[in-house]
């Protein structure tokens, strides 16, 4: 927690030092936002401050729906989050030409969601093995698949009139990319279906597995062929 806090309040000291002083040289709100972005030490300065705002915004995030994470849960999230950099990062060399400040916000912002769809697939799978469910629990997991789902629409829908109206680019990768998330979204919502069904049955539900797998069968199979496409 301090740590957080040290590094947040270093990080908004440098902002401000660097906008003032682009300030100062130009006198004028438009001059000093082109210098800004002209001037590389100054993007690298808001690139930190930025990239410590999504790290403040995950935590916030983090506490609203899923409060403390347990040890496997961040196993995980780390595991996957090496593997996702360096699978997107090779998909996106065919397009690095496009290579832009935007670029880089629009790539963090799917890691930031990729994070918390790894969550949300690894809380509900934590339905099964925990006998005593909360509303809380269900509310939470709820609004967070609601979000990324609708999230999830909106960049596939802005992929595709962005390919429609300039043609083939980055938004190519950025829309196959957030379409797996949501068909990613549809499973854990189905799992979480089921896995409620059964914890609401007094006897064990025997047709859970077989309807968890043609579930796994299907969105993995519609996944697979998105990607290969």
């Amino acid at each position: 927690m301090v740590r957080a806090a040290l590094v947040t309040a270093t990080s908004l000291a440098l902002t401000g030092a660097v906008v003032a002083h682009a300030y100062l040289l130009k006198h004028q709100f438009y001059p000093t936002v082109v210098y800004l972005t002209k001037s590389s030490p100054s993007m690298a300065v808001l690139y930190i401050q930025a990239f410590v705002l999504v790290f403040l915004l995950g935590k916030f995030m983090r506490k609203v729906f899923f409060g403390q994470l347990r040890a496997a849960e961040m196993e995980h999230l780390i595991e996957r989050s090496w593997y996702a950099v360096t699978e997107t990062c090779l998909a996106f060399t065919v397009f690095r030409d496009d290579f832009s400040p935007r670029f880089v916000a629009l790539f963090t912002l799917l890691l930031f969601l990729k994070c918390f769809h790894w969550l949300a697939e690894d809380r509900v799978d934590f339905m099964e093995r925990s006998p005593n469910i909360s509303w809380v629990f269900h509310m939470r997991v709820l609004s967070l698949l609601g979000l990324l789902g609708v999230m999830d629409f909106l960049f596939v829908n802005h992929a595709c009139h962005s390919i429609i109206s300039r043609g083939a680019s980055v938004q190519l990768v950025f829309g196959f990319e957030y379409a797996i998330l949501l068909t990613m979204i549809l499973t854990t919502l189905i799992k979480y279906v089921l896995h409620t069904v059964d914890l609401q049955s007094e006897n064990p539900w025997d047709n859970k597995a077989v309807y968890m797998l043609y579930t796994e069968l299907f969105t993995g199979a519609a996944a697979l062929n998105g990607s290969r496409f």
